[in-house]
């Protein structure tokens, strides 16, 4: 996930005190909450006495006196290093502590009451799953209920993630991302205002081989079926003419598990107008001692970068002996723990990008060195035209793997 802190707000302090400063924190260019310096000075704190001070990134010193213009701009900056450094870390990021606070930061900034709610989740092919969950369940909670309501075994829901998608009158389709543990889907969709804005059960895993695992269940096929013909009905999935007739001869006889799928690759949805426009560029190996940056200017940039991550992270599974069934974060002493296989690889060091423009990005292998995000959207959007994320997902990962 791409944390950034694109701007601070003055606000009046309760029952008409003092000014302070709130730092609006943007998950992938969209608000995700608005907190203060207390609050994430208390956050670092409590991960100190978890963690230790060596573990955790220098945070902000705080100062005696009012802070200049100058030096809330600075601050803000050291700041959104901090949060990036802690969320990209395999422990912090993945720690109660991190994701609890914000989630609640989330609940308290759009100001959502805790209370029972109806919540709407679509499959691939449209249909409409209605669960009942708190405001304030995250992301686990909400998938855990759905899996409840269509009868999938707890042991295949690791194989299925919820996604955030938005999906225009038109019919244009894009995905915003995947629903992380530190959010609230309820908030997390409600809060962006718009009919336009729909939460999606999918697959989550990228091997084809696990599809043998999925489909040994009824409601596992029956997913992944609808999953395949509806994206290569909206030409995510190029097809043959062949295979487009024989997938109809197929569902004619409904025989979901010989769906022909295409060894091409995927198509992305188009960009319709005033989206924001963004760049994934990484650095590849194009021959010996000869790196070449490679660009995609694409409204899913956000979307690639974390599918190359999710990538990784299940690559490190396979190689760690791990099993996609095991990925599902349990509960041990009431708290949610995530597998050691499901960690997070660990940020390897920072390597000098070759163009004097961005920032400083990070190594990936031999072949493929380096990967950025930056927005290059119009002034209306939420992503900034300066910012660049680099992707710390891909230290051990060789040249046989990718």
């Amino acid at each position: 996930m791409h944390f950034s802190i694109p701007e601070t707000e003055s606000r009046s302090g309760d029952s008409g005190g003092s000014a302070y400063v709130a730092y609006n924190i943007h998950v992938n260019g969209v608000l995700h909450c608005r907190v203060r310096y207390s609050q994430l000075l208390g956050l670092h704190e409590q991960l100190r006495k978890e963690y230790g001070a060596n573990v955790l990134p220098a945070f902000p010193p705080k100062k005696l006196f009012s802070l200049t213009p100058a030096e809330v701009e600075q601050r803000r900056e050291q700041l959104e290093k901090y949060m990036q450094a802690v969320r990209q870390d395999p422990l912090l990021g993945s720690s109660e502590t991190f994701n609890s606070f914000l989630r609640r930061a989330q609940q308290e900034t759009q100001q959502v009451p805790t209370e029972e709610v109806s919540l709407e989740v679509l499959l691939s092919n449209g249909q409409k799953v209605l669960v009942n969950v708190l405001t304030s369940d995250q992301t686990e909670d909400v998938l855990e209920a759905v899996a409840a309501k269509l009868d999938l075994p707890d042991d295949l829901i690791g194989y299925f993630s919820l996604f955030l998608v938005r999906e225009k009158e038109d019919g244009a389709f894009s995905f915003v991302r995947k629903l992380q543990e530190f959010e609230l889907p309820y908030v997390s969709v409600t809060s962006l205002r718009s009919q336009e804005y729909k939460i999606v059960l999918r697959k989550s895993y990228w091997d084809s081989a696990y599809d043998d695992d999925v489909m040994e269940n009824r409601v596992g096929l029956n997913l992944l079926y609808a999953q395949t013909v509806s994206d290569i009905e909206r030409g995510w999935i190029l097809v043959t003419k062949e295979q487009h007739r024989q997938l109809k001869s197929l569902q004619e006889k409904v025989s979901k598990k010989e769906v022909p799928l295409p060894s091409g690759g995927t198509s992305s949805p188009g960009r319709g107008r005033g989206e924001v426009r963004l760049e994934l560029a990484f650095e590849y190996l194009m021959s010996k001692d000869r790196l070449q940056w490679v660009t995609i200017t694409s409204p899913q940039a956000i979307m690639m970068s974390i599918c190359l991550q999710s990538m990784v992270d299940e690559l490190m599974v396979k190689k760690s002996g791990g099993s996609i069934r095991k990925m599902l974060r349990r509960r041990v002493g009431g708290t949610l723990r995530r597998s050691d296989s499901q960690q997070a690889v660990k940020s390897p060091p920072l390597l000098e990008s070759p163009d004097a423009s961005r920032d400083t990005m990070v190594k990936l292998s031999s072949k493929l060195s380096a990967v950025s995000l930056r927005g290059i959207g119009t002034p209306s959007t939420d992503a900034s035209a300066s910012d660049v994320h680099g992707n710390f997902a891909f230290e051990g990962i060789g040249d046989e793997d990718l």
